[in-house]
């Protein structure tokens, strides 16, 4: 993520969010990826639903966040993860 990206997301997120506020992760990861998505977000549940086809996964967290920054640190982490697709 570019410095101009990052900006630009963050002031996005500012601009909807009153911080602490609840945030929906949502993800797409290949079958038996989900443990590396789980790695993210260790406290809390999350939801996983198979594809029609069982080839991939969508995964869905609600977590509480402090800040933008913190929501952006998690989709920097998750951007490590090969052939993940963030929703």
């Amino acid at each position: 993520m570019t410095d101009k990206d990052y900006s630009s997301f963050k002031e996005k997120l500012d601009s909807t969010h009153q911080w602490p506020s609840l945030y929906m992760f949502k993800f797409i990861v290949g079958k038996g990826q989900e443990e590396e998505v789980k790695k993210l977000f260790p406290k809390n549940d999350l939801k996983i639903k198979p594809s029609s086809s069982g080839n991939y996964l969508s995964v869905t967290a609600k977590v509480m966040m402090a800040s933008s920054d913190h929501v952006i640190d998690i989709y920097e982490k998750a951007h490590k993860i090969e052939g993940l697709i963030a929703l």
